[in-house]
């Protein structure tokens, strides 16, 4: 039997690490390969990470709520030398590193694997590290928020290799951005210099350790005995989070047109029994949408971009992401790749998978990942109208109303007459930084246009 470690796996091009939520095997179980051994919950999403080989789980080197880095040892297994083939056995060291002691707050400390460059992840913080790494998304938050790269290139990471990651630079903007720069110089280069330089380290600047903390340790608010008070669970604070950051980036216009949808009800009501008995699936209406504006957003591409500093990032691909309510209360946004290369079937088959394993929690990291524009129908729970907030790195999001019955006015080569119509309402919210209205209003317009003219002799 071969000794291997099983490591934090990579789920996705964003992701730089997981928290682990629990552990499905014990030590001392056996595991068959492909056999989930735990969950781990990322930025965005909670998913089971599998066994590579069948083997016996011989020792867990990470505890339930730790923060893990993708590449780190997680695990050791016992497994047949020939299954594990080339894999390294698991080297002594490791058992060591995976038990962090939990930081003063009593929040566990992210576990990360030894950096080539002892540099890198420094305990006691402020590390002079110019030339770092830093992701387009801390660089935009940090101008932004008026950080300085002095005190960019000192501010502790806890992502892989000692990278800053978004929480750890709102934890420094909410802790009053004390100056980092100005704080450490005096001990930055015996730090470089000698190794045990660790020590003095927290001397010179005991205020700006404790600044991360100070914000990471709220205090509970009372209530009094007529009020309830429930803690947000992990995936309702980040929703609010990145809900609170896109408000902050982005300058909201939305822009409103009703559509009569007549023709796509009928069309439904027509199909939708054969559907259900040919497909085993439900017909809705979201495919319909998709469609709709994926072939807006053909002729309107500049919708389809991102903002990069003062740069546009105009998108080729058109991923579009629909928003999916869960039991839990929250809400998931699952992406469909490439949207406009798949017919009305092939939309229908797509959009029902996505939704049935966002409510089984069974997404996987790249189901959520590299949407260019989002749909969210808040008709499903009766509402008209909305004013829906931007996914980032996203400029524009639609919402899609609930379909009533009005009166309306029709156009026949006899004359009008008035006669009962379906109707929607589009809300189309967008980033007026490089969304202006006549764009904005011009796209959410031309949805409307693919709407009524829709076919009713469509096959699917």
């Amino acid at each position: 039997m071969a000794r291997v470690e099983m490591t934090m796996p990579k789920m996705g091009e964003s992701i730089m690490e997981g928290t682990v939520l629990k552990w499905l095997k014990q030590v001392g179980d056996t595991i068959e390969q492909d056999e989930s051994v735990l969950e781990v919950a990322t930025d965005k999403v909670d998913t089971e990470v599998p066994a590579i080989y069948a083997g016996v789980l011989t020792e867990i080197l990470v505890q339930e709520g730790q923060v893990v880095a993708v590449g780190a040892p997680i695990a050791i297994m016992e497994t047949d030398a020939a299954a594990a083939g080339a894999a390294a056995p698991a080297s002594a060291p490791a058992a060591p590193q995976a038990a962090p002691a939990p930081s003063a707050n009593g929040s566990a400390v992210p576990y990360l694997p030894e950096p080539n460059n002892p540099q890198a992840v420094q305990a006691a913080g402020a590390v002079h590290q110019p030339g770092r790494f830093l992701s387009p998304l801390v660089l935009s938050i940090a101008r932004e928020e008026g950080v300085s790269m002095s005190d960019l290139e000192y501010l502790p990471g806890t992502g892989k290799e000692g990278r800053v990651t978004k929480k750890d630079i709102l934890d420094y903007v909410a802790g009053g951005k004390q100056p980092l720069a100005a704080s450490t110089p005096a001990v930055a280069a015996p730090a470089v210099a000698v190794a045990p330089a660790v020590t003095p380290a927290p001397q010179p600047q005991p205020q700006a350790a404790p600044a991360p903390q100070a914000a990471s340790v709220k205090p509970v608010p009372s209530v009094s005995g007529g009020q309830e008070l429930i803690e947000m669970d992990r995936m309702r604070k980040m929703i609010a989070q990145r809900m609170v950051d896109s408000v902050r980036i982005s300058p909201h216009v939305t822009s409103f047109v009703e559509a009569d949808v007549t023709n796509i009800v009928n069309w439904r009501n027509k199909h939708k029994d054969a559907y259900k008995k040919r497909e085993g699936e439900n017909l809705t209406f979201t495919p319909i949408f998709i469609q709709a504006v994926a072939r807006a957003i053909q002729d309107f591409p500049l919708i389809n971009v991102s903002i990069d500093g003062d740069y546009i990032i105009k998108k080729r691909d058109i991923n579009i992401g629909v928003a999916v309510a869960l039991p839990s209360g929250n809400l998931i946004v699952p992406v469909i790749h490439n949207a406009d290369q798949l017919n009305l079937n092939g939309l229908s088959k797509k959009m029902n998978d996505l939704a049935n394993r966002a409510r089984a929690n069974k997404l996987k990291p790249e189901d959520l990942e590299g949407g260019t524009y989002t749909l969210s129908n808040v008709g499903s729970f009766g509402n008209v109208m909305g004013t829906p907030i931007i996914m980032q790195p996203q400029v524009a999001i639609m919402a899609v109303g609930a379909i009533k019955k009005k009166p309306a006015v029709i156009e026949t080569p006899q004359g009008d007459l008035i006669g009962v119509r379906q109707f929607m309402f589009l809300s189309h919210s967008y980033d007026h930084r490089v969304v202006d209205g006549s764009l904005g209003g011009m796209f959410v317009r031309k949805v409307a246009d693919y709407l009524e003219q829709f076919d009713p002799n469509t096959a699917i």
